[in-house]
């Protein structure tokens, strides 16, 4: 197709699924389970921003997902932000012009979902947003300019909770909003049962239930800054002795290189074991028996409080202030003392918190509104008599807003 933009007669009422990281697939495989459940016609196009057998082709294998229609080969060789974001934008820019769907959807801040939103937003493609509305107000963070991009560029919102959807009446955004829930909820709940059946990892690793501390850390401004990454370490170090417990950490590729470059290397520690990436199925076994998770991962958070899995946060913000507010979760940075006496709160307290990510039917109200929207004579814009109804439960519910939690 020669033109620049698509026109609405030149689409098809098709849905397109964009994923391109774990963490993305993981989210969006409720909604690709739901969308071939009804027998909706959709695709799913795959960004290759992750790349790695366990991060890639193995989770779609274990997940029992249909491997994705379209997959992106080249921005596995990009190293910079802008140099991917630009490769998936051009690679998703030309699978739409082939396939016309009506409606991209994208989950989440990673870059494969503001490449995606870009490149359907350029051809006049309904974009729905799902995970809408996150702030951490943290703008050094490279995952707040996407999803604070996303979300002004999207007709369909998707806000995982009343906050989330807060955060998007208060930027003023253009598109129409949804209370959801999170697909988290779905997801854990799915594929927890296919993890007990088909998981060996405890028993490979020789682990106890309640016997371990489970450890991720992966972000950039961890990973990257030398000095916090030598303080994480050392407060991983002190929290195990501490508090009695191994920390079980798999080391994320990025992650494993950073600590290679360090002056103290860390294989052979005693009390920190560090493994190789797991699987998505071995990973949610470990951390559902996890004593404790310490993590810099927007995700897990959410994850381990859906599974009563106490969190210590090694960040100085989150996007997900809704686990601070229920007592999954408290935010330690990464300074050792810190992490020490956020490791021993959350410890000593009582795993009965209320989850505050709907109670797993996300994935189903998605579709209903995406399909919705596919028969709408034209795109869906925000609307009045919605937004004042959100305004009202807002009001009734008089939660902090985030900015004074901090």
């Amino acid at each position: 197709m020669k033109h620049k933009i698509l026109r609405q007669q030149d689409l098809t009422d098709l849905i397109a699924v964009v994923v391109g990281t774990r963490p993305g697939i993981i989210k969006m495989c409720p909604i690709i389970r739901e969308l071939s459940r009804r027998g909706d016609d959709h695709l799913v196009i795959h960004t290759g921003q992750h790349y790695s057998h366990e991060m890639d082709r193995a989770l779609f294998l274990d997940l029992d997902l249909p491997y994705p229609t379209y997959h992106l080969e080249s921005p596995r060789h990009c190293r910079l932000h802008g140099e991917q974001t630009a490769e998936m934008l051009k690679g998703v820019e030309q699978v739409l012009l082939e396939a016309r769907p009506k409606l991209v959807l994208v989950c989440g801040d990673a870059n494969t979902n503001l490449a995606a939103g870009l490149a359907a937003r350029k051809l006049r493609i309904t974009v729905g947003h799902v995970e809408a509305g996150l702030r951490s107000y943290d703008w050094s963070m490279p995952e707040e300019h996407n999803r604070v991009i996303l979300d002004h560029l999207s007709e369909l919102l998707f806000a995982p909770t009343l906050r989330a959807a807060r955060s998007l009446l208060d930027d003023g955004v253009r598109g129409r909003i949804y209370v959801t829930g999170n697909t988290i909820v779905d997801a854990v709940r799915q594929n927890l049962e296919i993890a007990r059946k088909k998981s060996q990892i405890l028993k490979q690793l020789a682990l106890e239930p309640q016997g371990y501390v489970l450890c991720t850390v992966h972000r950039e401004e961890n990973v990257d800054v030398e000095e916090r990454l030598e303080s994480l370490v050392r407060g991983l170090e002190i929290a195990s002795r501490e508090l009695g417990a191994l920390v079980v950490f798999p080391v994320h590729p990025r992650t494993r290189q950073r600590l290679e470059g360090m002056k103290r290397p860390l294989e052979g520690s005693e009390v920190l074991r560090l493994i190789d990436p797991l699987g998505y199925l071995d990973f949610l076994a470990v951390l559902a028996d996890a004593r404790l998770v310490l993590t810099d991962s927007g995700g897990i958070q959410e994850e381990s409080c859906v599974l009563q899995v106490p969190c210590v946060t090694l960040r100085d913000n989150t996007e997900r202030p809704e686990t601070l507010d229920v007592g999954a979760n408290l935010l330690a940075g990464v300074r050792p003392q810190r992490i020490i006496e956020a490791a021993r709160t959350m410890l000593a307290r009582s795993r009965n918190w209320d989850n505050p990510f709907g109670d797993g039917t996300a994935a189903r109200q998605i579709v209903h509104a995406s399909l919705e929207a596919l028969t709408a004579p034209e795109p869906p814009l925000a609307d009045d008599e919605q937004r004042r109804g959100l305004v009202e439960t807002l009001a009734e519910e008089r939660s902090p807003h985030p900015a004074e939690d901090r």
